[in-house]
């Protein structure tokens, strides 16, 4: 499958089926902004769900925070973002497009796609920078003194937090502090889908080590993440980590790798971690006179501590999952098109069918389907269309299982579960479902990367 039609289908597909949808599409439409329709709204919540699993639940020292979206404005004077958080962009004085100034390798003109900016007989304005805030304003009256700011990253809310965090938990370095959250960035070149937009759910760990053990830590969480993205399924030959050169660290990084993908539009960031050094809680606590530095009672030693960020976007994990998971397969009379996505993650965990719409089969599907969902499991239930048909549709939902309730079933309480990856069936007693399914889920494997 050439690359360039893979974009085009996981597009149609998300429309198709429910993943995604064009936001304000019947007032036509907001640029690059998105809504999540029923199945990409649990792949969402799922891959948040996983993340916060390894990165919080599964661990003693990680803690989780939810911060303020509008923090005080000084928050990000102090942090650099009013002040530098910033593109340089040109301008098109024919087609009126605007372009990354720094990015111009890879753009393309919107009349002339074939040609890039400049190329198209259009003059580019001089490059000038343009700040990625989205400004607002707070209170009744609009004015310099109402000004606030929406978050561009959810990091700084956990700075502000450190002392509050570490105190209320009475936990000590190395320690970490995650959050999922809505950031938004005033972005000047959104596209290729949701991989880039305006506003976007992020999920990001601030872990706080001794200054001595910030290398140590930041190898470990660069494997660490990197391996997350394997265990979910992703193919290992489409990954990998690349550390920035010198010239491209931020000015408070010490060091930064991305975990990277190659998405039909070539490598791109996935994921980044960063060595941010003392940088930010040493900013914040000159700017509001607050002591948020960590004194060990044992050593008496004194010390602000370095972070390690891991920070990504769940938006963009999901993608990333949806566009490795899309497959067509040629089979003997038909092609089918299937989401290889992890039974962890998938919208959907169990298809639940009634063979017949008659004879109490569909009274014993619904049945098994609640019991399934009282165990945990994600189900839909469907009756219309050929067996074989209902099995496609979730082929393409992603979805890992399906239980099929026949004549037999009536007499024996046995079901017929088929996997999607493999499309073989067995058949499992209704009373073993639970556990079976259970099983299944967690010992997945992609069968044609095992």
């Amino acid at each position: 499958m050439a690359q360039h039609d893979l974009m085009d289908k996981i597009v149609s597909l998300c429309k198709r089926k429910g993943f995604v949808f064009p936001a304000s599409e019947i007032y036509g439409g907001i640029g690059n902004t998105y809504d999540y329709g029923p199945l990409g709204v649990e792949l969402l919540r799922r891959v948040k769900d996983a993340w916060w699993s390894r990165m919080v639940t599964e661990r003693a020292d990680v803690v989780g925070l939810d911060s303020a979206i509008i923090q005080n404005p000084q928050t990000w004077v102090t942090s650099g973002h009013v002040g530098g958080f910033s593109d340089p962009m040109v301008d098109c004085k024919k087609c009126k497009a605007r372009f990354r100034a720094d990015k111009l390798e890879d753009a393309r003109c919107p009349e002339k796609p074939s040609k890039r900016p400049g190329e198209c007989g259009g003059e580019l304005t001089e490059p000038r920078e343009f700040n990625l805030m989205f400004k607002t304003h707070v209170g009744p009256v609009e004015g310099e003194g109402s000004v606030a700011y929406l978050r561009p990253e959810t990091a700084q809310g956990i700075f502000l937090n450190f002392k509050n965090v570490m105190e209320s938990t009475r936990l000590k370095p190395p320690f970490g502090i995650a959050q999922i959250g809505k950031s938004f960035r005033n972005e000047i070149t959104p596209g290729n889908f949701v991989f880039r937009t305006r506003e976007f759910e992020q999920a990001e760990m601030e872990f706080f080590v001794p200054p001595a053990e910030d290398e140590k830590w930041y190898e470990y969480w660069c494997k660490e993440r990197f391996q997350w993205y394997i265990d979910l399924g992703i193919d290992p030959d489409k990954l990998r980590l690349r550390a920035h050169e010198a010239k491209e660290l931020a000015h408070y990084a010490k060091a930064t790798s991305d975990v990277e993908y190659e998405y039909p539009f070539g490598w791109g960031e996935l994921e980044g971690i960063a060595n941010r050094t003392d940088f930010d809680l040493s900013r914040h606590s000159e700017a509001s006179g607050k002591d948020l530095v960590y004194f060990d009672p044992q050593t008496k030693e004194k010390y602000t501590p370095y972070v390690i960020e891991p920070a990504g976007g769940i938006n963009r994990m999901a993608l990333t999952f949806l566009i490795d998971a899309y497959d067509e397969e040629q089979l003997e009379k038909d092609k089918r098109t299937v989401l290889h996505l992890h039974p962890l993650i998938a919208p959907t965990t169990v298809g639940v069918f009634p063979l017949v719409k008659k004879e109490g089969m569909p009274e014993k599907a619904h049945e098994i389907a609640s019991g399934l969902r009282r165990a945990g499991f994600s189900t839909f239930y469907d009756e219309k269309a050929a067996i074989g048909r209902r099995y496609r549709r979730q082929d393409e939902n992603g979805t890992p299982f399906c239980v099929t309730i026949d004549g037999e079933t009536l007499a024996d309480d046995v079901v017929t579960v088929r996997h999607r990856d493999s499309m073989e069936q067995e058949r499992v007693p209704v009373a073993e479902l639970t556990t079976y399914l259970s099983e299944a889920v967690h010992g997945w494997k992609r069968p044609d990367r095992t």
